[in-house]
């Protein structure tokens, strides 16, 4: 039976710093598919491994303008064409009283964009990861922090990664299995 290949080795580290650090060095080295864990919320290391994700803000963006033109569409539809009356001279399609529900319509597309696009570009729901075979990474909600170099990374060697990230002395190192 032959041993199933890796996703990647995890190496575990005690505080931000050492996390932050570990990571200019993998990129300093060619590392690529690379990701990190951390129990709070830490902006250098998105800055470290150069997540700039741009899709969300036009994600929100289109749904914002479709939300608006199908709320403003759905006003001078109904008003104009299914079910006209006139009310005091006033005209059939007055654009003015079309304004509120127009921007109402906005936000709430553009909010419940938001959210789903959230959702699709960080694959959540995820009810199975590799890293949740990792024994200790179950710590990276508690107090620990978590540099995880894939094996698809074109770099990746397991026994020069493994090396290579003992370098940068974790607590310690750990296979993933998928």
């Amino acid at each position: 039976m032959s041993r199933p290949a890796l996703y990647g080795l995890l190496a575990e580290f005690t505080n931000p710093t050492d996390l932050v650090a570990a990571v200019h060095k993998a990129r300093e080295a060619g590392y690529r598919a690379m990701d990190a864990y951390t129990p709070y919320p830490v902006e250098e290391v998105a800055e470290a491994l150069h997540v700039h994700d741009r899709r969300l803000p036009l994600i929100v963006l289109i749904g914002g303008i479709v939300g608006g033109c199908a709320g403003y569409a759905l006003q001078f539809w109904t008003s104009t064409i299914d079910y006209p009356i006139n009310i005091g001279g006033r005209p059939l399609h007055s654009w003015p009283a079309f304004i509120p529900i127009t921007f109402e319509t906005t936000i709430l597309v553009a909010a419940i964009s938001a959210v789903l696009g959230m959702l699709a570009l960080n694959g959540l729901p995820t009810p199975y990861h590799p890293l949740f075979n990792a024994p200790r990474f179950a710590l990276a909600t508690d107090d620990r922090f978590f540099l995880c170099i894939e094996a698809t990374d074109a770099l990746f060697d397991e026994q020069e990664t493994l090396r290579f990230l003992q370098r940068l002395e974790p607590r310690s190192v750990s296979e993933v299995e998928p």
